[in-house]
């Protein structure tokens, strides 16, 4: 089954920043990221609307997420993991949820990961579930 593209009133990636705000005083240590979590909207491009008990699953199964903050050692591991890779903020990365510790930044549902805890990184967010 193709992704399911979704109608976004607001560009995802502002909006979730938006609703973050100010996080210059959040310090992560090592290695060390925070992720915000994408939470789809109810409607999709082809106009079905998701229930709530879609869109509720996604605060605990979305597998995308905003990358927000970044330990100082953040992707900097020595050796062919992230060999010739450039992460950086506003970057949508994939990972498996359990991987990463749920909090809430400032009202918005956020996960910290370990770096190699981050599985990939995709274009848009609806472009995996």
């Amino acid at each position: 089954m193709p992704h399911m593209m979704m109608a976004h009133e607001d560009d995802p990636k502002q909006k979730l920043l938006t609703e973050l705000g100010d996080l210059s005083g959040i310090e992560l240590f090592h290695n060390q990221v925070l992720l915000a979590t994408y939470i789809r909207p109810q409607k999709t491009k082809s106009g079905l609307y998701l229930t709530d008990k879609h869109t509720d699953e996604d605060r605990f199964q979305s597998k995308v997420g905003l990358l927000v903050r970044q330990g100082p050692l953040a992707f900097q591991e020595d050796g062919s993991w992230f060999s010739g890779l450039s992460f950086k903020e506003g970057d949508w990365l994939v990972f498996r949820p359990s991987d990463g510790w749920s909090i809430t930044v400032n009202g918005v549902l956020c996960r910290i990961f370990d770096d190699i805890h981050i599985r990939g990184r995709v274009p848009h967010p609806d472009a995996v579930w």
